[in-house]
């Protein structure tokens, strides 16, 4: 589903620990870290996507964590031009997305890229909470600072 300005509404979960560290995932065969997200299906709300995902990229359930907050408004990231599908209709230029801040509340063992038969991720760990705006792909930073502001006064973070 993508809305009539050419964004495909999408969930991203900024997952802490009791420390205030984030979960911080390696894509698979690949360099490049992010936090758990994915599209939102025409029959979910943002929370239904976000549960969804959560079990998908991680292997974690609803009883594995707990609900901080959530992003008030739709936050919004361009795809840069090269990776815009311009034979796909309807055209999709970026991604809107909730965020949600989740706080794990089981074991770091729950964690498990094994359940499904492609696997986003292939590595995890746990980083400092603003170190994701280092290192997450460029067209991606501006969207991470504005979720990670927002949810960070939930953990009393300031950057």
């Amino acid at each position: 589903m993508i809305d009539s300005k050419g964004y495909r509404p999408n969930v991203g979960i900024i997952l802490c620990n009791n420390e205030g560290r984030v979960f911080w995932a390696k894509r698979m065969g690949m360099d490049a870290w992010q936090f758990p997200q994915g599209g939102i299906n025409d029959d979910e709300d943002p929370e239904t996507a976000m549960y969804r995902e959560l079990w998908e990229e991680t292997g974690l359930q609803q009883q594995h964590v707990q609900i901080l907050g959530r992003t008030r408004y739709w936050l919004r990231y361009q795809l840069p031009e090269r990776y815009i599908r311009k034979n796909s209709q309807p055209l999709c230029i970026g991604q809107k997305q909730i965020w949600f801040m989740l706080r794990l509340i089981t074991q770091d063992s729950a964690v498990r890229f094994d359940h499904c038969s492609k696997p986003e991720f292939d590595s995890w760990r746990w980083v400092d909470y603003w170190e994701p705006l280092n290192s997450v792909v460029y067209f991606k930073r501006k969207v991470y600072q504005k979720a990670m502001i927002e949810l960070g006064a939930i953990l009393g973070v300031v950057n």
